[in-house]
């Protein structure tokens, strides 16, 4: 079967998602009795990075063949969460805890559970002596926790691993060895809790996969029976475990078919593990793919960009499609860079939807800042991967208000400003005229006059009194009056049916607000539509947990702790990609590194932004705390683990990132350089060189000349 199954290896843009879908096709055309009907047909499992990356095979996939195979397209998470879901009574039935349907909890409801199950434990204060906060230090077991279920470590087992692994850091005061057995014992509790109460984690869907799922007789004949062929794109970025699987499927009989990106590892310092998966090719035959887009700036001017970075004193000169924009300033630089995008839009040099701003660290005022400026230069901006909290959305500020308002216990959440802007975002309706045009009927200024006069705060129930509560209240106009009388209205109705037990749950109050106020059947912008279904899917997730956990907590202390995690940050707005819903969008993409690298996009003009950021060095991506102790090379030799990042390691990521950014962009790259970061300090990272030897970019007019 060795030649049966193929390795396909090659760079960014090089074909390799191609090559796979082709082997598909030759495997299909080759499979005996391929007249048979589909339910015949030995499935296949096909597997991709990331969500995003997901859907775009399965569309490639449908458009190539028609849907005439069974195909099952997964992420690997995906996969071992439904394979979780779908044999969940086999697990029951081995482990022997209490029978009830699974519920996966979110990661935001993930720290909030484990805080107070660890309540007593956490006021010991080893947390402090670990030298984090109590907030990142809940995060940081968790993720230990996600890392040993991706690479197949028991639980029982994470403290062996971290005590080995920092015994080579002696200089590290982060976490006594001593207390590795305190940390594991709070996983292992955490892990019990869970499973008692059908609670899942990614972390726990991991372990369970590979301890008790995978290794299973009767999931392994259901594993052999379902699938015939395995077809995995960019396995440099899976978790340790999906290789396990694939050698058990290979073992079965299967077919595989394997792309790895050699510039790739995006995932490395999270919870994959590139070359725990590349020994898969030695059960295949090797392809090695060659550029597909030989006019790539990687095939004409990657080697001497990765001289000029690995060697500063190396001197070559960088032809005009490596050009710099150098201020002093950071809030110059963004406007330069603007300014050098609107003029090459406005002279029809580029389109939007060919520029790429990349950045290793993208902070909220410079997102603002290059959005609203691009924005009032009419071109569209798409952020990848917003993730903005939920709270800075007015309309989600103004549904927690009304909650409070509603439901007894929760007055000291409110405050006056947050109840006139309510008023003001629950007044903008669309008025019933011809340019449709969407303005509040209630403004700021009559908003803070009717809650100077009507409004009543209190710790148990705050009021709304009505509108002649206010002296002048004739100051206040009909449409302001009529809109306030309205809301008022609406909330002694709820108010009424919630002491007559009318209203199911919060989550149903929060619905019958938004079609109340917010909907009103017209057209909601992305964003906003985005943010109330990222509330509402919160809000029922968060319910949903309160009722598993059949706790005696009082209603108003459960909305209470939602609208706390809310009010946090700790829960952000997570829209499907727009990219995917409006496929045609012309707009410029802002991403980070690792979102840029991850979508696997590719522009004609990429600008580098903070190109003197020492941030390059690691791609702009946390590594999660303890991550290389958890790679297979480093269990089996857990003397040769060192948790911080060497000089090699930094080097190697980096010529990675610099190949891969490269390779997707077919004419310029702009180096937009600050000699001050935003906190005032000098910017001297590893593309310094790189910056100076590119020809500087004075003036936009030098766009049109050079082209």
């Amino acid at each position: 079967m060795l030649s049966d199954s193929v390795w396909v290896n090659g760079g960014s843009r090089t074909g390799k998602t191609t090559r796979l879908l082709m082997a598909f096709g030759e495997w299909m055309q080759n499979t005996p009795g391929k007249k048979k009907s589909k339910r015949q047909i030995p499935g296949v499992l096909l597997m991709a990075a990331n969500e995003e990356r997901r859907r775009h095979f399965a569309d490639r996939l449908a458009t190539a063949y028609q849907g005439k195979y069974p195909v099952v397209v997964k992420t690997p998470l995906g996969f071992f969460e439904d394979e979780v879901r779908l044999y969940w009574p086999l697990l029951i039935e081995s482990l022997a805890f209490p029978a009830q349907f699974p519920l996966r909890l979110r990661p935001e409801t993930e720290q909030d559970c484990a805080t107070r199950l660890w309540r007593d434990d956490l006021e010991l204060g080893k947390l402090q002596e670990m030298g984090v906060n109590e907030y990142r230090g809940v995060r940081r077991l968790l993720d230990l926790l996600q890392l040993a279920g991706c690479s197949g470590v028991e639980i029982s087992q994470i403290s062996t691993v971290l005590e080995a692994g920092f015994a080579v850091e002696e200089s590290d005061k982060q976490i006594a060895p001593a207390d590795w057995k305190w940390a594991e014992k709070l996983l292992v509790k955490w892990q019990n809790w869970c499973l008692e109460r059908g609670l899942l984690t990614y972390g726990l869907i991991c372990d369970l996969y590979a301890h008790n799922l995978l290794p299973n007789p009767v999931y392994q004949q259901q594993l052999r029976d379902r699938y015939s062929a395995i077809l995995a794109d960019d396995v440099d970025e899976y978790p340790g475990i999906t290789k396990d699987l694939f050698d058990r499927l290979l073992d079965f009989g299967c077919i595989g078919a394997f792309t790895y990106n050699i510039d790739g590892a995006v995932r490395l310092g999270l919870n994959a593990d590139p070359d725990y998966l590349h020994e898969l090719s030695q059960r295949c035959r090797i392809e090695n793919l060659a550029a597909d887009s030989p006019d790539s700036l990687l095939e004409s001017l990657g080697e001497s960009i990765l001289e000029i970075v690995t060697d500063p004193s190396a001197f070559t000169n960088l032809p005009v499609a490596v050009s710099s924009i150098q201020t002093t300033s950071r809030g110059e630089l963004l406007r330069q860079t603007v300014q050098v995008i609107s003029e090459a839009i406005q002279r029809d040099i580029i389109s939007p939807a060919e520029i790429a701003i990349i950045t290793p660290g993208l902070d909220a005022i410079a997102r603002y800042t290059l959005t609203e400026l691009l924005n009032s230069a009419g071109i569209l901006v798409e952020s990848v991967s917003d993730r903005r909290p939920l709270i800075s959305y007015p309309a989600i500020r103004a549904l927690l208000t009304l909650l409070a308002l509603v439901y007894p216990g929760l007055g000291r959440l409110v405050e006056k400003d947050a109840v006139a802007e309510m008023l003001v975002v629950l007044s903008n309706r669309v008025q019933d005229t011809a340019d449709q045009t969407n303005t509040p009927e209630i403004d700021s200024v009559r908003a803070g006059l009717i809650v100077d006069s009507c409004y009543c705060p209190d710790f148990e129930l705050p009021k709304l009194l009505p509108v002649t509560a206010f002296p002048r209240w004739d100051r206040l106009g009909y449409r302001a009056t009529t809109a306030y009388e309205r809301i008022l209205k609406w909330i002694e109705e709820q108010q009424q049916q919630h002491q007559m037990h009318l209203i199911p749950s919060f989550v149903a109050l929060l619905d019958r607000a938004i079609q109340e106020f917010l909907w009103n059947g017209s057209h909601l912008p992305y964003e906003q539509l985005a943010a109330l279904r990222g509330l509402m899917e919160t809000a029922q997730h968060y319910w949903e947990v309160n009722k598993r956990l059949a706790t005696d907590t009082p209603l108003h202390t459960v909305i209470a702790r939602l609208i706390v995690l809310l009010e946090q940050g700790t829960i952000t707005a997570n829209p499907y990609p727009i990219s995917y819903l409006e496929p045609n969008r012309r707009a410029i993409t802002l991403a980070t590194i690792f979102q840029y690298r991850s979508r696997q996009n590719s522009h004609k003009w990429q600008f580098w932004l903070d190109a003197g950021s020492s941030l390059w060095l690691s791609g702009g991506a946390a590594t999660l705390f303890g991550a290389p102790l958890f790679l297979q090379d480093n269990l089996k030799q857990p003397g040769n683990a060192i948790l911080t990042d060497t000089q090699t390691t930094d080097e190697a990521r980096l010529k990675r990132i610099l190949r891969d950014l490269l390779a997707r962009t077919d004419e310029r790259v702009y180096l937009c350089h600050s000699e001050l970061a935003t906190n005032g300090q000098e910017q001297i990272g590893p593309l310094l060189s790189l910056v100076n030897a590119a020809m500087p970019l004075t003036n936009p007019v030098y766009l049109q000349e050079t082209m």
